[in-house]
């Protein structure tokens, strides 16, 4: 057993295990192809509907010179599009086929930052190291959060913020546990942690609602700044990759939600 999984519980290890096996075989099916188009991208744009974060304005204004950390970056092409805006940035995954993927964006399109193979739920790096946490789609969805919160806290520096885009808590409710989110509630929201998406080629997810997520991250120490709930703009166009929401669904409530919360002086 390698030292990184001695510090995770058996639970952990297991679903990290799971979810690096899920992700390699996705990295060879698409994400490894798609990954320099998304390198190149020159606007920040988040998650499925490909939203503007000019729309948003969830990150600092200006990048230059902070600190970031990405919690499950994949391939990393969040983190390139803020190293290209001057922020120090570093991304930590535990998949090595897509921090592989990564390297090579690096090497085509001359843009180096330290990638790191680790859980996020685990990070090998001191505390008060960074001004920014960052997550989408990554330790948010696919990482315990009563284990990456707490790392997010002790990696801020105070007054460090962490931003974090998922699925909506509404989307993972009407979500059978194979196909499409529909308009009936599927699962009980009480109780809601840890899901087991296997049965439809996917890994464990991690979703709760949204006074669990307030409990959460006020007893590490921060403070809620903002919660956006995204709808799919009209002319959203359904990629067929990203098949998890129908984009008529989308339009009507929201399949995605950004968190921007802000570390106190006290810490966590």
């Amino acid at each position: 057993m390698d030292t990184t999984q001695t510090l995770l519980d058996s639970s952990d290890v297991d679903s990290v295990a799971i979810n690096r096996a899920v992700w390699t075989a996705v990295n060879a099916r698409y994400a490894d192809a798609r990954a320099i188009d998304a390198w190149r991208q020159s606007e920040i744009r988040w998650g499925v509907w490909h939203t503007a974060e000019a729309q948003l304005c969830v990150l600092p204004p200006d990048l230059l010179d902070l600190d970031v950390i990405e919690l499950g970056c994949g391939t990393a092409y969040f983190s390139a599009w803020l190293a290209r805006r001057g922020a120090r940035c570093i991304g930590v995954d535990p998949t090595p086929a897509q921090l592989a993927t990564a390297r090579r964006c690096q090497r085509e399109l001359d843009l180096s930052f330290p990638l790191i193979e680790a859980p996020a739920e685990h990070v090998p790096l001191p505390d008060t190291s960074f001004d920014l946490v960052l997550s989408e789609y990554g330790a948010s969805v696919w990482a315990d959060p009563y284990r990456w919160i707490p790392e997010a806290s002790r990696l801020l520096r105070p007054g460090g913020r962490v931003v974090f885009l998922r699925n909506s808590t509404l989307s993972i409710l009407c979500a059978p546990d194979t196909g499409s989110v529909g308009r009936c509630l599927m699962r009980p929201q009480f109780g809601m942690h840890r899901l087991d998406w296997r049965a439809d080629g996917e890994g464990i997810g991690f979703h709760l609602g949204h006074g669990d997520w307030i409990r959460l991250l006020r007893r590490n120490g921060f403070e809620i700044l903002d919660l956006i709930e995204i709808q799919a703009p009209a002319d959203a166009i359904r990629d067929p990759v990203y098949d998890f929401v129908p984009v008529a669904w989308a339009h009507t409530w929201p399949s995605e939600e950004v968190w921007v919360a802000r570390l106190t002086d006290a810490g966590g």
